[in-house]
């Protein structure tokens, strides 16, 4: 009795564990994607607020900055969601399913539409920011592009990764 006891929950502590993890990573994609929303609603419209006070000059392109920092936050929220649907199915036991495969594909279709947005921001303000330091917008530019980079090289090699072991199984 005690050893088909131990052997139950031996088999089942894996599952425990594992649940426990995407649970954690869950609620960390939770955090992350609630000081996104956060910076969309609060800062951004702040910091726009605060650059058309400083240069009344270039006041007018407070719409225009804030769009496309709207624009670039979609493809983020996107994978965001593709991730917690990813981790979701490997929940329910279907880590190697066609659900998986495409979630990862469109996680690195988002992290390569990030990195384009993110060269032609910093392309934009490299032309029309004239006589000041701009070195602060180019390095958060090329860690963001890195970051990115890293997520999409990941994501294309898990899913290939998945797509061929789909086949196999």
């Amino acid at each position: 009795m005690l050893y088909s006891t131990y052997k139950l929950t031996e088999r089942s502590d894996p599952m425990k564990r594992r649940q426990a993890s995407t649970l954690f990573l869950k609620a960390v994609l939770l955090l992350i994607g609630g000081v996104a929303l956060a910076i969309c609603i609060f800062a951004l419209p702040e910091i726009a607020a605060m650059d058309a006070r400083q240069h009344p000059e270039t006041a007018y392109l407070q719409v225009p900055f804030l769009l496309a920092a709207y624009l670039f936050f979609m493809p983020f929220f996107i994978a965001l969601y593709q991730t917690f649907r990813l981790l979701h199915s490997i929940d329910r036991g279907k880590a190697f399913s066609d659900v998986a495969v495409r979630a990862l594909k469109t996680i690195k279709y988002c992290a390569l539409t990030m990195i384009t947005f993110i060269v032609l921001g910093e392309l934009a303000t490299i032309a029309l920011i004239r006589g000041e330091d701009i070195t602060h917008i180019i390095t958060i530019g090329v860690l963001i592009t890195f970051g990115s980079s890293v997520i999409a090289l990941f994501a294309g090699l898990l899913q290939k990764l998945l797509a061929e072991n789909e086949l196999i199984v």
